[in-house]
This record gives C-alpha cells, sequence and structure tokens, in this order.
C-alpha cells in the first residue's frame, strides 16, 4: 500500500537500475531524493545523471558525502552493496533504516508478488511464470532479471512474478510473496554473505513463519531444498517427485499435475504436456516447467493455456542457447553458466552425445572436484579453455584423469578449434565470470554467436 512520501529525504545507495528507478518512483511521489554512488565518475554514465538531475534528483559520485546521508527518513540500497560495506555501518550508527529496492516495491505495490529464488534456474522459470500467466493477467517478470518492480509500480499489475536474488532478500524483512518457489542450493555468493549459513538463510528467509507465503513450491530433486522443505510448515507444493497430492511430476514422458481437493475423493493427476512437445532442452528446464505448472495451477491458468504458452517458450538468452549448426556440429550458448554449478546443468543436457566444452574466465575460485570428476569425464569428449582460470582448470582435469584438453588465448579462436574436433555438440559454458575479456556475460555470449554466425 503506498505510502506518503511528500517532503521525506530518502537515500538511495548506488547508480544501479533498481536505484535509479527507486529514485524516480519516490521523486515522483514527493520524496526528496538523493542518489550516492561510491564509485568514481563514469562518462558513461553522464547523459544519466544529467536526466535525474532535471527529474531533481540529487547524485554524487565518488563517495558517500555526510551532505547527502543525514537526516534521511531511509536508505534504499542496490543489491551488490555487501552488508558488511562501511556505508551500512554509518547508517547504523545514525538510525537510517536500510531496504532494498524489491522491499520498497512490495510495500509500494497493491498487486500480489510471486517470488524465484534459488542458484540456478530463477530466469528462465521466472519468465517462463510470466509467459503463462500472461494468457490471462498483466504479469510481468520482474526483479533480479533486469526489470525492477518499482518500474512497474503506476502500472495496473495483476500479478508481480519477481526473480529474487540472495542479495535483494537479505534487505527485505517485510517481503511477503502470495506464492514463493525455491528452485536450487548450490554454493554461491559466499564472500557477500559471510558464509554459507548466511546464504542459505538469505534464500529460505522467504519461508520463515512470520512471513510464511500463502504456497511454497520447493524442487524435490535437490537434497537441500528436499530436506528443508519437510521442516515447512505451511501449504507446500513439491515437483520433480509424485508424491500423495500437491505435486508435479514427470511420468510416462508427459508432466502431471496432482492436488489435494478437500471433500474430494478425487485427487486424479491431470497431464499437462508431453516432453516432446517442448523446445527447452534438459531435465533442469522440465524441472522449471514443473514449477511454473504448480504456479499457473494455483492462479488458475487453464490446462490448456498452459500447455499452449510452454510450447510457444523460446529458451533464455545466453542459458543453453541455440545457435547454429556448423558441418554437423550444434553450437549452444551457455554463457550465463558464471559458476561450475551452473555448468552441470547443460552438461548433463546433452548426455549420449560427443561434446566439446568452450569454458574458463574470471576464476571464482571455487571447488572444481565435482566439475571435473563428476561431469566433465562424464560428458565431455574435448575441453578448450580459455581466459585466467584456463591454467587452474587445466590442473583439476588433469588431477581428476581427463586430458583432451586444448588452451586457446581467445573465444574466438576457442569456436575455430571447436570446428576441427569430431563432436556433434560445442558448448560455451564457462563456469567462470567474464570480466577479464568481457563486460559481461551478456558480451561473452554475443561475441560468440556472432562468430559462430560468421562461419556459416
Amino acid at each position: 500500500m503506498k505510502r506518503k512520501w511528500f517532503d521525506k529525504k530518502v537515500l538511495i545507495l548506488g547508480l544501479s537500475k533498481s536505484g535509479v528507478a527507486a529514485a524516480r518512483y519516490l521523486s515522483k511521489h514527493g520524496a526528496d531524493c538523493y542518489i550516492s554512488e561510491n564509485k568514481p565518475f563514469n562518462e558513461k554514465d553522464a547523459e544519466l545523471i544529467e536526466q535525474l538531475k532535471k527529474e531533481d534528483i540529487k547524485v554524487e559520485t565518488g563517495l558517500h558525502s555526510d551532505d547527502f546521508i543525514d537526516n534521511s527518513y531511509i536508505a534504499i540500497t542496490s543489491p551488490g552493496i555487501p552488508p558488511k560495506s562501511e556505508i551500512f555501518k554509518r547508517l547504523k550508527e545514525k538510525n537510517i533504516p536500510v531496504i532494498g529496492e524489491v522491499e520498497l516495491a512490495y510495500l509500494e505495490a497493491e498487486a500480489p508478488f510471486i517470488a524465484i529464488t534459488g542458484t540456478n534456474g530463477k530466469t528462465t522459470t521466472t519468465l517462463l511464470i510470466s509467459h503463462i500467466l500472461s494468457s490471462e493477467y498483466n504479469a510481468p517478470a520482474c526483479g533480479n532479471i533486469g526489470v525492477p518492480p518499482t518500474s512497474l509500480l503506476d502500472e495496473k499489475v495483476d500479478y508481480f512474478v519477481c526473480e529474487t536474488s540472495s542479495f535483494q532478500l537479505a534487505t527485505a524483512p517485510a517481503f511477503k510473496p502470495q506464492i514463493a518457489c525455491f528452485l536450487t542450493f548450490t554454493p554461491d555468493h559466499i564472500d557477500w554473505h559471510g558464509g554459507l549459513d548466511k546464504y542459505f538463510e538469505a534464500k529460505t528467509s522467504l519461508f520463515k513463519p512470520e512471513k510464511q507465503p500463502m504456497y511454497a513450491v520447493f524442487n524435490a530433486d535437490d537434497k537441500v531444498i528436499d530436506d528443508f522443505s519437510k521442516t515447512y510448515k505451511g501449504e507446500k507444493f513439491i515437483y520433480s517427485k509424485e508424491v500423495e497430492n500437491n505435486c508435479c511430476y514427470i511420468k510416462d514422458d508427459a508432466i502431471f499435475f496432482k492436488k489435494n481437493r478437500e471433500h474430494s475423493l478425487d485427487n486424479k493427476a491431470e497431464e499437462i504436456i508431453k516432453l516432446e512437445e517442448i523446445q527447452l532442452v534438459g531435465m533442469h528446464n522440465y524441472q522449471n516447467i514443473m514449477c511454473a505448472v504448480v504456479v499457473a495451477k494455483l492462479v488458475g491458468i487453464s490446462n490448456e493455456h498452459i500447455k499452449e504458452r510452454i510450447k510457444s517458450f523460446k529458451p533464455v538468452e545466453h542459458r543453453i542457447e541455440y545457435t547454429a549448426e556448423i558441418n554437423g556440429k550444434k553450437f549452444y550458448n551457455d554463457s550465463k553458466a558464471t559458476n561450475p554449478e551452473a555448468s552441470f546443468v547443460a552438461l548433463k543436457s546433452f548426455e549420449g552425445k560427443t561434446l566439446t566444452l568452450i569454458a574458463g574466465g574470471r576464476d571464482k575460485n571455487t571447488d572444481l572436484t565435482e566439475f571435473c570428476r563428476d561431469y566433465v569425464n562424464k560428458y565431455v569428449s574435448d575441453v578448450i579453455l580459455i581466459g585466467e582460470a584456463a591454467q587452474r582448470f587445466k590442473d583439476n582435469m588433469e588431477k581428476n584423469g581427463f586430458t583432451n584438453i586444448i588452451l586457446a588465448s581467445t573465444l574466438e579462436e576457442a569456436v575455430d578449434i571447436s570446428l576441427t574436433l569430431n563432436n556433434e555438440i560445442v558448448l560455451l559454458s564457462p563456469a567462470c565470470a567474464s570480466f577479464d575479456m568481457f563486460n559481461g556475460y551478456e558480451h561473452r555470449g554475443e561475441v560468440f554467436k556472432n562468430y559462430v554466425k560468421s562461419k556459416l
């Protein structure tokens, strides 16, 4: 429910997309907004800063000044600022409360939120849920996907389908979605949170008793989440496993849904869609689809519309994205796989095929044992390594018994080498960040796709 912001001073931490959206929304509704960006001035932001100033939004770069901080009613933080940052200590000393942009949107929104969290799979699932619900409702995808929910607050929205990162959840103490989905859990962002336990605590904060959603949706195929779901006391649905009721699962090469109906003896399973009718590749995507089916059924979308929308849904860009076929080799862009666990699902998707893996980039220094031993050894024929992490990846692969490794100095060279190898699939799934050679995983994926297509 919208608050009265007239003449309230609001501090926005970070000149991020979410920070700018929050500032514009609050300024429009009467707040006196101050955006404070600790990073030095960047020429690429000059036009944006000038426009914000015309909107009467103050902006500073290179510091967090007392002039901007003092007497603030509240601070809205960007997801990238860790809680151990000096600015958080200063705000605490001045008794200025800090929340994230998703929390602000939730507190201001007049429509319910559907929250999707997990280490991997969030973007595909969020977009698919939005795609299905949009057959009958205005249900935009937002949140960590790149569309700040505050940018949608002045529109007529029926459901906010919100991808929520652990960063956003850590600064959302009141956030209580109507439906909350927990997809996967593997170690990530440990430094930001200060430990694996803190990371898990942020993810599971959606399901605390005081914030219990109307419905919780859990992936039973993830052991950590399955174990957690057994301790959850609210109404829940699971997917990837058939149980007596409230579940979605695969049987006889089709996806089925089953819901407990009170005072009914007929809890018969409903067939939603056959696997052969789905464009997405791999078991991980079937899991994402099952989660989306549960949400759609809870919202009340018909089976016919669910099936139709799943069939028309295309893979997310940079996530096991089919690029081209050259000389019988199919190229896939999985640049969004910025950690080894994200690459697991891509490698499993091509089980039974001969595969060239292009990996490497900026090292996150995560343990590579499972990646090398259980995935590269099992699913990969040849590996081409690029970037800063190449030598460490090579050493770990060889330590685990894999030796078909080639080092390349550029991504383009890696593609050229892949064309000389006798494998059916060429998969860019770096298992690393991109910032050693590219502006981001999107840039890396675009370079890969454009170069591959130049070879047609």
